[in-house]
């Protein structure tokens, strides 16, 4: 007993581990309390696997690009090989992610005294996957701590944030180190190739742009997990299955899209499997608590979400990705639309509640 006494100051991270490991004994003893077998830990866990095949393409993908870009004249080398070279590339992302990430929220825990939340367990696979494999390790850890010291820690931790952490993170390198993210050439180990949508802002014809097929089934330069819209849908499947996700908000981010295309003119198919529109849809809209609580303000976010979306990138060719900013202005007034919504509805029940008693 008194060699565990000597480490109780480590309480919180003694108690993360115990509870990621293990089912807590602990019972609740009075009061009214929600009793379910899903927790935030649960949760976490089902998006994370619900990103696994973006991970695993995002891996072979990179390894392709690499060996198509290098031109080498030789053909191209065995599934293994391919794989194995972006799983060199993409895992110390990975790594640098989690350790930077949950080294800071542990640190955070254990000054505050409060128990280490899960939520990170998702925005630590999040970050990797929406930044191009070769963005230099010391960039992506800076990221990473300005996201979870400012786009969490400072608000209170995990569930009282404002903006998506993983979008801030891309956000912070993209304003700081532009060179080194997408928009204008993803580099894939040396060598360039540019990117759909840095093709569409230069002025590109829809022709001379990859094929369809090949922009949906992922095989392009780009992000390492947002290429592939097959893998992402794997993953939407699970999310609405599970319940974790909002289809109301992936379906509201498509008409959006849907209604500036319409009145532009431009081709809905291809936005759709472009940049990460696609991936933003599916994992960073639909984030629980940087998205409207309220089924009418879902609908409303969703819809201006993709409609931003398609505006930056048919007016702002400096970038010409668009979903990042999108998201993030929207977790903006994610607070406002949730307000009218609860406005409107009191009102509404008012009005009713006067004419029955008339």
């Amino acid at each position: 007993m008194k060699g565990i006494k000597k480490f109780t100051f480590l309480r919180s991270t003694i108690d993360a581990f115990d509870a990621f490991l293990r089912v807590p004994d602990t019972v609740t003893r009075k009061g009214s309390h929600i009793r379910d077998c899903n927790d935030l830990k649960r949760v976490m866990i089902v998006v994370v696997i619900a990103l696994i095949p973006c991970l695993l393409f995002g891996m072979y993908n990179t390894g392709l690009q690499h060996y198509l870009a290098s031109g080498t004249g030789a053909g191209l080398p065995g599934f293994w090989q391919i794989f194995w070279y972006g799983f060199l590339k993409v895992l110390p992302l990975v790594i640098v992610s989690y350790v930077v990430g949950l080294g800071i929220e542990f640190t955070v825990a254990q000054i505050r005294g409060h128990e280490v939340n899960e939520g990170y367990l998702v925005t630590g696979m999040l970050i990797p996957l929406i930044m191009p494999v070769t963005v230099p390790l010391w960039m992506l850890a800076l990221a990473v701590a300005f996201a979870v010291i400012i786009g969490k820690e400072i608000f209170g931790g995990t569930g009282m944030n404002i903006w998506n952490p993983a979008l801030l993170a891309r956000a912070f390198l993209f304003f700081s180190y532009p060179s080194h993210m997408s928009g204008d050439d993803v580099w894939t180990d040396g060598f360039s190739g540019a990117t759909p949508l840095a093709g569409l802002s230069e002025g590109t014809s829809w022709e001379g742009m990859a094929s369809w097929r090949d922009m949906f089934l992922g095989f392009i330069p780009g992000s390492v997990g947002e290429t592939s819209v097959p893998c992402i849908l794997l993953g939407a499947a699970l999310l609405l299955y599970t319940g974790v996700a909002s289809w109301k908000i992936m379906a509201s981010c498509v008409a959006g899209a849907g209604i500036i295309c319409l009145l532009t003119g431009q081709p809905l198919h291809y936005h759709l499997v472009m940049g990460g529109f696609a991936f933003g849809c599916v994992f960073m809209a639909t984030d629980p608590v940087t998205s409207p609580q309220t089924e009418s303000g879902k609908w409303v976010y969703g819809l201006l979400t993709g409609a931003m979306t398609l505006i930056i990138r048919l007016y702002n060719p400096g970038y010409p990705e668009g979903m990042m900013l999108s998201i993030l202005l929207m977790n903006t007034f994610t607070p406002l639309i949730d307000h009218y919504v609860v406005s409107i509805n009191m009102k509404r029940r008012i009005k009713r509640t006067a004419g029955h008693g008339q």
